[in-house]
């Protein structure tokens, strides 16, 4: 089962992300991540393994990033493998986010959107994340028009946590 956190405080994020995660695994999960506004630059730095939370940490701990903003997952593989590629947080452009569901129309959107050869993963979160990126700069950058033309392009079930790399210190959920 997934799981989803986002934190934006006083705090370093790094460590409000990975204890919640750690609180989150006995839900069952097949890899983590999280995303970080890194504080030297304002740019979202993206952590992510197949594997457990201690197996994220190690990776965060060998590359760390400091910042007071950030959102983290936990996955139970839907769409694509168990990869470090397919874990989330998924970014495409501006749009980094995480999400727990199924967009059933997924393939549709890829096309429509002209996605698949900027696709990493093989999620459909991440055609979630392109989707939003288009919107996002059709919308001139517009966070909640953006998100609220989004969700009525999704057919399925969906919560999402979304960070937007023009705008560090916030999160939309």
């Amino acid at each position: 089962m997934c799981g989803i956190v986002g934190y934006t405080g006083k705090q370093s994020v790094a460590k409000q992300i990975l204890d919640a995660l750690e609180l989150l695994e006995y839900r069952g999960y097949d890899s983590a991540g999280m995303a970080i506004v890194d504080e030297t630059n304002g740019q979202v730095q993206i952590r992510k393994r197949a594997g457990r939370v201690a197996d994220l940490e190690k990776v965060w701990k060998a590359n760390p990033v400091n910042g007071i903003c950030g959102i983290g997952h936990t996955r139970w593989a839907t769409h694509g493998g168990v990869t470090t590629e397919n874990a989330h947080p998924h970014r495409q452009g501006l749009v980094t986010l995480i999400h727990n569901g199924i967009i059933e129309n997924y393939h549709q959107l890829t096309e429509e959107y002209d996605l698949a050869d900027h696709l990493l993963s093989q999620t459909d979160s991440e055609v979630a994340a392109g989707v939003l990126n288009a919107l996002y700069e059709r919308m001139d950058h517009d966070p909640l028009l953006s998100i609220r033309h989004f969700v009525k392009e999704l057919q399925g079930s969906y919560g999402f946590c979304i960070m937007f790399e023009d705008r560090p210190g916030e999160i939309y959920a």
